[in-house]
């Protein structure tokens, strides 16, 4: 068995306690903005101020429905408790990822820039962010699997780990690290398909169909709230994103031919 001694608390001020979560949380957004500003320089298409305008429309919209699905997928616990609702912790990454394509969606539509274009170039930058925020969950053992005995369980030693706190000192599938693994995986994917595929909003789709998959299959393994049909919320927001995806890339999606302009010919998967 693995055995996780890491205290989830890195630091404290004050009162104030910071956790590990919190601060790779952080390093996940900083990476994305990052990765959208670098695309600035070698694209011609996006400027600073929209890679900027983007992340400050991107950021809360993600932050206030990752919040936002978390209070519905335990409406129960929040319906007694409606002070913890704004304040309390508790995100999800689907409420992360579409809250902040709406919010930059509409951001696009009022400045009339391309939707897709820019999705297309935050694909591999999202699951890369996916994949280090997840590390700050592997940490905190807040999204632990079913019990396993498989030798590469996760035992969390922390008293302040969720895991700890709900399950002892039994061993779990560490499902986060199977995450991490899944999406740099599929940041490579993404990566090779760069520039492949048409129109813009085509990689965009791959990667939330891609995403969906995984959430799809990877959630039987771990704890979680039914919210449909014994399925977990991330699972039901997967299918239907899958669905869609699948039906948009067998409508609209093409691999660009060789020789054909890299640059997008103006029609967009928004």
């Amino acid at each position: 068995m693995i055995y996780v001694n890491i205290d989830p608390i890195a630091f404290s001020i004050g009162n104030i306690d910071v956790g590990w979560y919190g601060i790779m949380v952080a390093l996940a957004v900083v990476t994305l903005v990052t990765w959208l500003l670098l695309w600035v320089k070698k694209d011609p298409r996006i400027s600073y101020d929209m890679a900027i305008s983007a992340a400050l429309v991107g950021i809360p919209s993600g932050v206030i429905f990752s919040r936002l699905l978390h209070v519905i997928d335990l409406w129960d616990y929040y319906y007694h408790n409606p002070g913890q609702i704004i304040g309390g912790s508790g995100l999800t990454i689907w409420g992360a990822v579409l809250g902040a394509a709406l919010g930059i969606w509409l951001y696009n539509r009022f400045t009339k820039h391309s939707f897709g274009h820019m999705a297309d170039i935050l694909a591999p930058g999202i699951i890369l962010a996916q994949a280090i925020g997840r590390v700050g969950c592997t940490i905190l053992g807040d999204d632990y699997g079913f019990s396993t005995d498989l030798p590469w369980g996760f035992v969390y030693t922390s008293p302040n780990s969720p895991a700890n706190q709900a399950v002892g000192l039994t061993p779990t599938h560490p499902v986060v690290l199977y995450e991490i693994i899944y999406a740099l995986i599929l940041f490579g994917i993404l990566m090779l398909l760069w520039k492949k595929l048409k129109p813009d909003g085509s990689l965009f789709l791959v990667y939330l169909s891609f995403y969906s998959i995984w959430r799809i299959g990877s959630d039987f393994l771990r704890e979680g709230t039914d919210f449909l049909f014994g399925l977990h919320q991330a699972q039901v927001i997967g299918i239907i994103v899958l669905v869609i995806c699948i039906v948009l890339i067998a409508w609209k999606t093409r691999w660009v031919k060789k020789g054909e302009a890299e640059i997008s010919d103006g029609k967009s998967a928004d």
